[in-house]
């Protein structure tokens, strides 16, 4: 059974153009990925929302996972705020199995987001969280928290988004997708 780690926002203090936190609407989305990684046969643990990233790192690095899957928004500078639109799956550039990971969400998001062509996988070399765990990693930015656009479509479609990236988790495993049963 595929073992994960899911790694929503830690960032209490990136706050969303429309109200809310990055952490705040990460965790509801983590939240609605919950029925569909249990119905799909894939565990998952969870980081806790007062974790240092430092903490994190040596949890995921200590346990049997086989894949990171860390998830924020982005944040635009401040010479263009609100100005900058998609979402970015970002993925340890010499990690080809996070590369694979980093496809199979991009394709899931793409099938959601209102202008497909915004959403990239995308290598990087700089980002803790890809560099120093030892499962293959993203960080999925589901998009710019201070663009009214990218905002509200992450609070529009949180059920939808964590259907998504469960079904890229399955995707990347090899194994069916399962809806929950309805209660």
């Amino acid at each position: 059974m595929p073992r994960v780690y899911l790694s929503p926002s830690l960032q209490n203090y990136n706050l969303f153009i429309n109200g809310g936190t990055e952490e705040e609407y990460l965790n509801l989305i983590t939240d609605a990925m919950e029925p569909y990684l249990f119905a799909s046969g894939i565990e998952f643990t969870r980081n806790e929302p007062e974790m240092p990233l430092s903490q994190l790192i040596i949890d995921v690095n200590t346990g049997d996972y086989d894949v990171f899957f860390s998830m924020h928004t982005t944040t635009a500078p401040p010479f263009i705020t609100g100005k900058l639109q998609g979402a970015e799956v970002l993925y340890y550039s010499k990690n080809p199995y996070g590369n694979e990971l980093a496809q199979a969400v991009a394709k899931n998001i793409k099938s959601l987001y209102p202008t497909p062509e915004k959403v990239k996988a995308i290598p990087s070399a700089t980002q803790k969280e890809l560099i120093q765990t030892m499962p293959p990693a993203v960080v999925v930015a589901l998009g710019y928290n201070d663009n009214i656009g990218d905002a509200q479509w992450i609070k529009d479609n949180i059920r939808y988004l964590g259907r998504e990236l469960s079904r890229s988790l399955a995707d990347y495993f090899g194994i069916a997708f399962v809806e929950p049963e309805e209660d």
